[in-house]
């Protein structure tokens, strides 16, 4: 009989696929066997159902064509044990038989074949049946080692990471959102985010998944917030919370815990001393790098707006050369008091970078609101009525005031981001001081 031999590079291709031929009779083994080689699979063969089983758990072939009516162990019960082994359960199962009735064919799927072809068979149509058992095979391994990747991914991630229904429910966690929040395995699975966090966040989170699963073109995902997440022991951790949704069948929200227990330890008393200015008391030039740049990559992460206030001290070495420099301290004390008295929020700070020279940085906060910030903090400074009797500018202390404002990425640099601010600032100065400026970051040079 003449068998379609497939083109050479197909044949290349497939001769990892080894396939194992079970069947009593010898002669259909030897049509077999001579077909399987000339496609290019290598070739086991077995006379009996014990003998297949036992050559499947050693070699693990990548399909089996089987034959049903064998002495002894049959073809039906043959499929069972080996769908039943895990080292074989995966493997096709091709059944070759003469019995063609219904019953027989269903009994051989319900068995577990992957396919039933009737005796006596068409050379061609075997190799197509097999060529098509294959190609399953292998994009179901793929999709098998994709899927244990992506397993190992989320498993050995340091952030934790839920999947959460649209009514709070938490459907999945991986290890290290347990271990962060004291669970064991699967314990938190099932929990609810009104379990987890705050009546007040959890309602505000509700409401978003509502939203976004009513009309998701419309309601944008939220970038990542700094929430109290309640552990397992009742105890509270600070964590920033990033929820993105996506859509499987169902609106589901993934939620990543970042967590930044180490970043609030380091607020301690003792090392908030070793970061403070001496003769201010507040934040120095170190701490507002180092609170800089986490606020600068927590930005990245979150998609949320970065603002940044540059202030120099209008005409200070008059000041000092008038009035002395003890004048001059004191000073310098009154106005860091009324610049820190508008850094409210845990992820604001207010500093003095150098000399008479303050900065300050305000995490989530767009355009509009820094420039109505630096105003007041402008404004609070000449309402202090410190007398400067030689500057020209006003009978009292005045400040001129850089602002710039970015929602920052991968691409962009802290550095840049500081010059725009402080060119600002030197812009109020030049146009009179006592005054705002806002950098336009389309026009910097970055």
């Amino acid at each position: 009989m003449s068998i379609p031999l497939l083109p050479a590079a197909v044949i290349n291709a497939s001769r990892q696929h080894a396939v194992l031929l079970v069947d009593d009779e010898a002669s259909h083994l030897g049509v077999l066997r001579t077909t399987m080689l000339q496609q290019g699979y290598r070739t086991f063969l077995a006379t009996s159902g014990e003998r297949a089983i036992d050559i499947a758990q050693r070699i693990k072939p990548d399909l089996i064509l089987l034959d049903v009516v064998m002495p002894g162990v049959d073809g039906i019960e043959t499929c069972r044990r080996l769908k039943a082994h895990p080292a074989t359960a995966r493997i096709p199962v091709i059944f070759m038989s003469a019995r063609t009735d219904t019953d027989d064919v269903v009994a051989g799927f319900d068995a577990g074949a992957a396919d039933y072809i009737n005796k006596p068979f068409k050379l061609g149509e075997v190799c197509a049946r097999v060529r098509s058992q294959l190609l399953m095979r292998s994009d179901a391994d793929s999709q098998q080692q994709q899927a244990e990747r992506l397993r190992l991914i989320v498993h050995g991630m340091d952030e934790g990471l839920m999947i959460i229904e649209a009514n709070g429910r938490v459907q999945y966690s991986n290890p290290a959102c347990e271990r962060h929040l004291g669970y064991e395995h699967s314990e938190l699975d099932g929990a609810t985010l009104g379990q987890l966090l705050s009546p007040g966040v959890t309602q505000e989170y509700l409401a978003y998944f509502a939203a976004w699963s009513a009309d998701p073109e419309t309601v944008h995902p939220r970038g990542a917030r700094e929430v109290q997440i309640r552990r397992r022991d009742g105890s509270a951790r600070a964590m920033d919370l990033t929820l993105t949704p996506m859509y499987a069948g169902e609106p589901l929200f993934i939620g990543l815990l970042h967590d930044i227990t180490h970043h609030k330890q380091s607020e301690t008393a003792l090392q908030r001393a070793a970061l403070l200015d001496p003769l201010t008391k507040i934040a120095n030039r170190r701490h507002f790098d180092s609170f800089f740049e986490k606020e600068w990559l927590r930005a990245i992460r979150s998609g949320e707006p970065l603002s940044l206030v540059v202030i120099d001290v209008d005409h200070f070495k008059l000041y000092n050369d008038k009035l002395g420099h003890a004048a001059g301290d004191a000073c310098l004390r009154k106005v860091a008091a009324a610049l820190e008295s508008h850094a409210l929020r845990p992820t604001d700070i207010a500093a003095r970078y150098g000399g008479e020279e303050f900065v300050l940085l305000f995490a989530e906060t767009g355009a509009e609101t820094a420039l109505k910030l630096a105003e007041s903090i402008r404004a609070h400074v000449e309402s202090l009525a410190l007398p400067n009797p030689r500057s020209s500018t006003s009978n009292w202390l005045t400040i001129s005031v850089g602002v710039a404002t970015m929602v920052p990425t991968q691409r962009d640099e802290v550095e840049a981001f500081f010059v725009a601010a402080d060119r600002a600032m030197y812009e109020a100065k030049e146009a009179g001081r006592n005054r705002v400026v806002a950098a336009d970051m389309r026009a910097s040079v970055l």
